[in-house]
């Protein structure tokens, strides 16, 4: 975490607010997901995308299309930086390299989390986890086809560059 972290005690409110409005209701491809975020702080956000049909490959059992553990890396990666923007809200961050590398089949909930490895003047650094978790409402028969454990297994990593457009 980076120096200017460790000197702000938080997110303004109202920022951290704004951001998880934003995401989980008003962003129409983060909506649809169904993503919500989970815990935002300076230098570090939880997001998470619950288990849906509608987001896995055509395979028995079902697996997640990648492309949401991708979704998650950039996205949870990008919010962490703007936590550390002097301004959240009216500040900018914009993707200029997503490296992606998968672990393991996910067939469950996903979480990402992620932490900013550096936030400098124009480009920042995180590095994001993504587990996946078998949904709470699968009973123990059906289980077993599940990649992931109640606890969660690493299903990914990535690393993402960005420009940071400080105000």
């Amino acid at each position: 975490m980076t120096d200017e972290a460790e000197e702000w005690s938080g997110l303004p409110e109202d920022a951290a607010a704004f951001v998880q409005a934003y995401i989980e209701r008003e962003h129409g491809y983060l909506s649809w997901l169904g993503t919500e975020v989970e815990t935002l702080e300076p230098g570090r956000a939880v997001m998470t995308i619950p288990y849906d049909e509608k987001l896995t490959n055509t395979t028995n059992p079902p697996t997640v299309h990648g492309g949401i553990a991708a979704t998650l890396i950039d996205t949870a990666g990008g919010v962490a930086q703007r936590t550390l923007l002097d301004d959240p809200i009216d500040g900018g961050v914009a993707t200029v390299n997503l490296n992606v590398n998968y672990l393991r089949r996910a067939s469950g909930d996903l979480t990402a989390t992620a932490e900013v490895v550096r936030a400098g003047g124009t480009i920042g650094v995180s590095t994001v986890t993504v587990v996946s978790r078998i949904p709470d409402d699968v009973d123990d028969d059906a289980s077993r086809r599940w990649e992931g454990t109640p606890s969660g297994e690493a299903v990914a990593t990535g690393q993402a560059s960005y420009r940071l457009f400080r105000e």
